[in-house]
């Protein structure tokens, strides 16, 4: 069993990431859902980017830094697009971090100070034609990480949301159940 902590994207802890974590969970993994957004939720994605814009970007991976630090070492931090900063940071620079499970981005790991760190797993899941995912740059993070990278068709960003307009059940029905043997491999 794994202690996942999973960061919600920028629509916020929205049911549709509440019902991811109870997949992982029926899984046999612990998981935290840190709230980065103090409870607010958006429906549509340009409004909660415009809100995490007002918060900034720095002070979003400080908050789920924050929300980490009582937590045990030995974790995964997994994120969701908006997500993925924080969970990124944190298995980059966390002592302890077993891998970082990222759906919908990764990063280019220089943007946190430090190359992937040896021995920490990565899985990374985007669709193919996502236009909010710089796929070069997350191509990039999987290689020097040697991560996993699963490519999904279309252009749906959120499609693991149950909510959200571009959810996906078979594409999500995979992501779980690639997730779930990363996860077991740690």
């Amino acid at each position: 069993m794994a202690h996942v902590v999973l960061f919600h994207h920028a629509l916020g802890l929205t049911e549709g990431v509440r019902r991811f974590a109870d997949r992982l969970r029926e899984g046999g993994h612990q998981v935290t859902l840190p709230d980065l957004y103090d409870g607010e939720v958006f429906e549509d994605l340009d409004a909660g980017v415009v809100h995490a814009e007002s918060i900034g970007f720095g002070a979003i991976i400080e908050r789920g830094v924050q929300a980490a630090e009582d937590l045990p070492d030995a974790v995964v931090y997994a994120g969701m697009s908006l997500g993925v900063m924080p969970a990124q940071k944190l298995a980059q620079t966390r002592a302890g971090a077993l891998g970082a499970l990222l759906l919908h981005e990764g990063i280019a790991s220089e943007n946190f100070g430090v190359p992937w760190p040896a021995g920490v797993g990565l899985q990374v899941h985007v669709s193919e034609q996502d236009a909010w995912c710089e796929l070069d740059a997350t191509r990039a993070l999987v290689d020097e990480a040697g991560g996993e990278l699963f490519l999904y068709p279309g252009g749906a960003h959120l499609f693991t949301d149950e909510g959200s307009g571009e959810y996906d059940a078979a594409g999500t029905d995979l992501v779980v159940e690639r997730s779930l043997a990363f996860l077991a491999r740690l």
